[in-house]
């Protein structure tokens, strides 16, 4: 059996390809924040994380411009080795204080920081419980690891607790859940979920990738409740709000101690550059300094998301910046995406496995920075072509 045969026999890309309704891997010429350039064609960005804008800002351009000056563009070793800066761990100090935690880790991406921790802290006789909408990353460190995974209903907290109750107390527990899912814009359950785990004696992680700079004044879902103590271990990405690329983990002194000696993704990966660091460094100031801007991407993301239900949109569960426009159909999802870029709006269609079947949809998500003219060009955008193919 040749292993190349499935590669000839993988049709699914071609033949949305062949139909001319190919969404994926779009080359862009330019970008500047809310609106992108494809070949000098003009777009209204509603497909990207920067949530508060911040790709753009001058300060964050020019901090990863002066650490280049610097440092040069790369550190060329992992953080375990010759690739540790005083910059990350300054960064790591920040970061920790942002989120209310003893200690932080940072990671080259936020794709590593779940399967470095997931890894290192699920061992042979323990088990992850991952909610059954958690994204990738968080299924494949639960994978990585030596230990068994289990997964309850989205959001539905008898389901944890039940899968909890049939777990033998001598194994270790760990419930990972996102905090704001990044398909759906809801927000995991974390008062319930902290009471749960108390009672199973089960620690609890947080994938904040993209709470962090929309929830709790920016500081993520335990914020937003209310709640820092009662979470173990908090999760960021610097490749959404930091405008930036790498991740990182917060937790107490002893689990990141332990985290830094023992995930492979971190000890084998080379560190992020200078430049990264430094624009995540500027980003996280402007979060303390313009607390504005996580009010205006959630002021605009109640807008949108009540103009879209007005319309006759059906919005799914999402109370957030993050808001599904579900469709339920593969072919008209592509072809709704179609026409929306082609008449200048770039969203995300999204079909399974990425949402369940049935659940097939156009992920929007907005910014701090989108003006009022660029959302009305938008509502106006969705509500002719929605009419035009019978969605409202």
């Amino acid at each position: 059996m040749d292993i190349f045969e499935k590669c000839r026999n993988y049709t699914t890309a071609r033949q949305i390809m062949a139909a001319g309704l190919y969404p994926y891997f779009i080359p862009m010429t330019g970008s500047e924040g809310t609106e992108a350039d494809f070949r000098g064609h003009r777009l209204i960005m509603c497909g990207s994380n920067n949530y508060l804008g911040l790709t753009t800002h001058p300060k964050v351009r020019q901090a990863a411009i002066d650490a280049i000056h610097k440092f040069g563009t790369s550190c060329t070793g992992s953080r375990f080795l010759n690739g540790t800066l005083e910059m990350h761990e300054e960064l790591e100090r920040q970061l920790a204080d942002w989120v209310g935690k003893p200690a932080a880790l940072v990671f080259s991406t936020g794709m590593q920081v779940n399967l470095g921790t997931i890894s290192a802290l699920v061992g042979r006789d323990d088990i992850a419980l991952l909610d059954k909408d958690d994204h990738a990353s968080l299924v494949d460190g639960a994978k990585l690891s030596w230990g068994d995974t289990r997964r309850f209903r989205h959001n539905d907290i008898d389901s944890l607790d039940h899968l909890l109750c049939a777990i033998p107390e001598e194994k270790g527990r760990l419930v990972v859940v996102d905090g704001l899912f990044s398909m759906g814009g809801d927000i995991a359950p974390l008062p319930e979920l902290v009471e749960v785990c108390k009672q199973h004696g089960a620690r609890l992680m947080v994938d904040d990738a993209h709470a962090i700079g929309v929830l709790g004044g920016g500081r993520g879902t335990a914020a937003h409740f209310g709640l820092t103590d009662g979470v173990d271990l908090i999760m960021g990405t610097f490749s959404k709000s930091f405008a930036s690329l790498g991740g990182f983990i917060a937790s107490d002194e002893d689990v990141i101690h332990y985290i830094k000696h023992v995930a492979r993704a971190l000890i084998f990966s080379a560190s992020i550059p200078p430049s990264n660091a430094a624009a995540a460094l500027a980003a996280l100031e402007i979060m303390r300094t313009e607390p504005e801007r996580v009010a205006r991407v959630n002021q605009i993301g109640e807008y949108m998301r009540n103009s879209y239900q007005k319309m006759g949109f059906n919005t799914g569960p999402s109370v957030s910046p993050i808001i599904p426009i579900i469709i339920g159909d593969d072919t008209l999802t592509f072809q709704v995406w179609k026409l929306l870029f082609e008449n200048g709006i770039f969203v995300n269609p999204v079909i399974s496995p990425g949402v369940p079947p049935g659940n097939q949809l156009l992920r929007t998500s907005y910014m701090a920075t989108h003006t009022d003219e660029q959302l009305t060009r938008v509502l106006e955008t969705f509500e002719r072509i929605g009419k035009q193919v019978g969605l409202i």
